[in-house]
């Protein structure tokens, strides 16, 4: 397994990749295409396509930092889903020895539950912050996530710097 970044939007699989990014999340959690064309040159973004050999598994949209990595998107084509394809995507971001900070959704449902669980398997722990992520349209208000941080919790300060980073880099310019 191995993660290939992209870094312009005119590679050739880019459309693929973006045809995965808008069927595996919903609209108000997507980012705009001229947001997504735009950071893709960001030297802390990394657009990774996942590809297990030579077959296209998956994405993992992250920024690493000198301090620690944020996986702001994350998913695997769903006729691969249930076949550790995830599991060895993030174990390939461990083996880079930083804390590792990623957000779900509160786990309320069958599907929430599932995915947090995932996680925890993973060695991902929630962490008790109340956090909401700002939005990427105008036209929609932020939405409360859960951080999950990997291999422990984030003492407060790391979470208030992870939190200004989302603000003020990631979401810089949506």
């Amino acid at each position: 397994m191995r993660l290939e970044r992209l870094t312009a939007a005119e590679h050739e699989m880019y459309a693929r990749a973006m045809e995965l990014y808008c069927q595996s999340f919903p609209f108000h959690e997507q980012r705009e295409g001229d947001s997504q064309a735009r950071i893709m040159s960001h030297e802390e973004y990394q657009f990774n396509l996942i590809y297990d050999g030579d077959e296209f598994a998956g994405l993992m949209l992250c920024w690493e930092t000198a301090r620690f990595i944020y996986v702001e998107h994350f998913c695997i084509l769903p006729a691969l889903r249930n076949r550790k394809y995830g599991q060895r995507a993030l174990e390939l971001l461990k083996e880079r020895g930083k804390p590792i900070i990623l957000e779900i959704d509160p786990p309320v449902d069958e599907l929430s539950l599932r995915r947090k669980g995932f996680y925890e398997r993973l060695g991902f722990q929630p962490n008790g912050y109340l956090h909401c992520h700002p939005p990427y349209h105008r036209e929609y208000a932020g939405h409360d996530l859960v951080v999950m941080s990997c291999p422990e919790p984030l003492a407060e300060e790391s979470y208030e710097e992870f939190n200004q980073y989302l603000k003020t880099v990631v979401m810089g310019g949506t």
